[in-house]
């Protein structure tokens, strides 16, 4: 233990780690929060009170622990737990869940050890980056400093290699760049995101045709969020196919769409072996229905429920091409839904977990399960325990690991009523 010195570096005992991939340590100040170190190990940093407690970033490790891996000094600020062998990080993940469901739910359940993503790096299908005068990257968290790379070692060689060839000049006048690449079919896709008119974004366009991109989209830059103005096409396609589980889907550059697709076709796999059969399923929050054709391979009726409409048009027209007819799609907010009548009702909200207009409609509903996939551990935890005050047993909970090398973690759990 030592008193931090604001701007001086101190020695510190790491204890365990925490959501957010920190290191936690004991100060005569209280706890503190530091980057880049892990359990066991004495580390020197220097802290800083940010948002009601101390904070820093390990500036050498003075006692290393037998789970530190040497790490790339040019991996992407995302990547918070690539200082950690990967067997020790799906154990990190599975005590994320564990301390969550403990802390937050206050429940008592097994928590299986966390389900490994297929590949540990060059997994992901998709990533967005700041353009900047000298090059393309990552903005570093929390602030508005970009860490330029020139290789992206999370992303498929499709994207992470083809950031060499780049030219932010010619990228001019965009902001930020979005790409969406197909492992099944080796295409990529390319969303220009800034101000200005499309017509600004000829250049940029041109050189990523040149550069063998399968598909240019312009989107103009807000502050209310990711793709919320509309999206316009600037050449060739629109959409590409991906492989989920059991099925090519339709995937674009600025649609949501899981980046880690072998990981999550796993996931969509397993939950069918958790649901059993029955005639119908609501699943909320639904998206393009990835997870919902899968549900269909058990459940009469699957009705998705999505609010975002590139996502139900685009699960429309998969359906269609499917030819898998159990599944409709509805366009609404699940925040809106005055009642469900179902056997099974599927979740899988964004990160902020369900609205409490939402949760309240599910528990009420009274199906007798409930599967719930969750990219939060904490408000997750704080869902279950309004559906355990309701009547629901929490019987399977399993972490899976979409995103290797840093400390996000998706759940999957399964809650019946008793």
């Amino acid at each position: 233990m030592a008193a931090p010195l604001h701007g001086s570096a101190a020695r510190y005992t790491i204890e365990k780690i925490v959501s957010g991939g920190y290191g936690l340590a004991r100060t005569d100040k209280g706890v503190a929060l530091i980057a880049g170190a892990l359990p066991g190990e004495i580390v020197e940093a220097a802290l800083q009170p940010k948002k009601g407690r101390l904070e820093g970033r390990t500036l050498k490790v003075l006692q290393s622990s037998p789970m530190r891996v040497p790490f790339a000094r040019d991996t992407p600020p995302t990547a918070n737990l690539a200082h950690a062998s990967y067997e020790a990080q799906l154990e990190y993940k599975r005590l994320f869940v564990v301390e969550a469901l403990e802390r937050i739910a206050k429940l008592e359940a097994e928590v299986l050890p966390t389900q490994a993503s297929p590949e540990q790096w060059r997994y992901r299908n998709g990533a967005q980056y700041v353009v900047t005068a000298d090059g393309v990257g990552y903005r570093q968290p929390g602030t508005h400093k970009a860490q330029l790379i020139t290789v992206d070692p999370l992303t498929t060689e499709l994207i992470g290699d083809g950031l060499r060839d780049l030219d932010p000049e010619k990228l001019a006048p965009s902001g930020e760049i979005a790409f969406r690449a197909s492992l099944s079919t080796n295409e990529v896709l390319a969303c220009l995101i800034g101000l200005g008119k499309p017509r600004d974004y000829f250049a940029a366009r041109k050189h990523l045709e040149e550069l063998g991109v399968t598909g240019v989209s312009f989107a103009f830059a807000t502050l209310e969020g990711r793709f919320r103005a509309a999206v316009t096409p600037l050449f060739g396609k629109e959409n590409i196919l991906e492989t989920y589980g059991d099925y090519d889907l339709s995937i674009s550059a600025s649609s949501f769409a899981q980046v880690n697709p072998l990981a999550a076709g796993e996931l969509y796999r397993a939950a069918v072996g958790l649901i059993g059969t029955g005639d119908a399923c609501v699943d909320l929050y639904g998206g393009s229905g990835g997870l919902a054709f899968h549900l269909a391979q058990g459940y009469q009726r699957v009705t998705v429920v999505e609010i975002n409409p590139d996502a139900v048009e685009r699960g429309q027209a998969d359906g269609q091409r499917l030819g898998i007819e159990r599944v409709q799609f509805q366009r609404g907010d699940a925040a809106q839904i005055s009642s469900l009548s179902a056997d099974l009702i599927s979740l899988d909200p964004p990160r902020a977990g369900l609205s409490p207009e939402a949760l309240e409609v599910v528990v009420n509903a009274g199906a007798p399960k409930i599967l719930y996939v969750s990219c939060d551990p904490g408000t997750w935890a704080r869902d279950v325990a309004r559906f355990s005050k309701g009547g629901y047993k929490l019987t399977h909970v399993q972490p899976w690991d979409f995103y290797p090398q840093t400390s996000h973690v998706e759940v999957l759990s399964l809650l019946e009523l008793e």
